[in-house]
């Protein structure tokens, strides 16, 4: 045996893929024209898999303090917060989400996987409970599985089996933590958060609710589920990210607990990691500002959203559950799957292709990310796209 082998049924599984479709392990984005328009493969593409809600991957703002921070402070940070790595750029995101959340205090991350890794693995332990909607992201699973503390799921966006199991738990006279998202990212549903409030304020549990791909697109203010649902004060800690609707990359939690601030010094994820460098910083500052003052981005990303998921249901796609920016087809039969993502790359469309085991339910994705930036002729160009490779496929069954 070879340190290799284990991979071998992956390897299986990889070349499998590769004859049944084989651009899905090629795909380069070669020159990015704009948020929405990139050269992949040689080929001019509608970016519809982006998680770009807001477009503001290109705002010029955004881009000019980015490029203003490098010159002053370099590329990097050089190392973690802990060290050397807080700059008053740090400082200054922090106490801005801080104030955009109303909340007490937040902990800035190098990414939001890290976000996740760090929170769930700390704030929880041996001999505590995290109890997790079974559609978590990894990086959800991956904290839980880090801290060492006793991990249940409950049915996705069921609060009623929710309750079952604190019902059960509870007995256990432990800290117990409720871990949600706002929007889920493979087919775009909201939690039922408000009945999820209720269940752990009944129970006396800890919620935390990641807030990755609602932030800057749901509530009037763009703070997400709970701020929709009008909970915030019943959610305990809001994780997020920067690489979805603020267009960068990093990420924070968010609460009015004032131990928060613990967390750093006992958290690897924060202790140890190299800190976000200045020019990511100072973008993000930026579009938390345009997040704030420019709400005519999050109606027209809904405007473009409902466009579309309307038109694929009504092409006859079987679809997620309502209407979001993230716009899920679901195909029972992978084949199918490889040859609508092939046929929208002739398009000139690129989606996401998700396969199982990523996919909630076993079957197959194709996953549309909705953007501000799109204009109404590109979202119609998305849609004759689909129509022209539902159309074909359709030939090539019956032929």
């Amino acid at each position: 045996m070879t340190i290799f082998d284990k991979f071998q049924p992956l390897a299986a599984a990889r070349a499998e893929l590769e004859q049944s479709c084989d651009n899905f392990f090629n795909i380069v984005m070669e020159e990015i024209v704009s948020g929405t328009e990139a050269v992949v493969n040689g080929r001019s593409m509608i970016l519809a898999g982006s998680n770009n809600y807001l477009g503001l991957s290109f705002d010029p703002d955004c881009i000019d303090a980015a490029c203003d921070a490098a010159r002053r402070q370099g590329t990097g940070t050089t190392g973690s917060r802990m060290a050397n790595g807080t700059f008053s750029g740090h400082v200054a995101l922090e106490h801005e989400l801080a104030d955009f959340f109303n909340r007490r205090g937040t902990i800035v991350y190098s990414t939001g996987y890290v976000a996740n890794l760090a929170m769930l693995s700390t704030l929880v332990g041996p001999g505590e409970i995290i109890l997790l909607d079974a559609d978590c992201h990894a990086s959800i699973y991956d904290g839980c599985r880090m801290g060492g503390a006793e991990v249940h799921r409950f049915r996705h966006n069921d609060p009623q089996d929710l309750e079952k199991r604190l019902r059960r738990l509870s007995k256990r006279n432990t800290n117990i933590l409720v871990v949600v998202e706002g929007l889920y990212s493979m087919l775009g549903d909201r939690a039922p958060l408000a009945e999820i409030v209720a269940v752990k304020e009944k129970y006396g549990a800890y919620l935390l609710v990641d807030e990755a791909h609602s932030l800057g697109v749901l509530g009037a203010g763009g703070r997400g589920l709970a701020e929709e649902a009008g909970v915030e004060k019943g959610v305990d800690f809001v994780v997020g990210t920067f690489s979805k609707s603020l267009g960068a990359i990093g990420g924070f939690c968010a609460s009015d607990h004032p131990e928060l601030d613990l967390v750093r010094y006992a958290s690897r994820p924060y202790v140890f990691t190299a800190s976000s460098s200045p020019s990511v910083i100072a973008s993000t500052r930026t579009a938390l500002k345009i997040i704030q003052e420019r709400s005519e981005l999050r109606q027209r990303l809904w405007d473009n959203a409902d466009r579309l998921y309307h038109y694929l249901q009504e092409l006859g796609f079987a679809m997620g559950p309502e209407p979001s920016p993230i716009v899920a087809v679901r195909l029972e039969d992978k084949a199918e799957g490889f040859a609508l993502w092939s046929g929208l790359i002739e398009q000139g469309v690129y989606v996401n292709l998700v396969l199982p085991p990523a996919t909630p339910d076993g079957n197959c994705l194709l996953r549309s990310s909705v953007s501000a930036a799109h204009t109404p002729e590109q979202i119609e160009r998305i849609c004759e796209a689909f129509t022209a490779v539902r159309q074909s496929t359709a030939m090539a069954r019956t032929a």
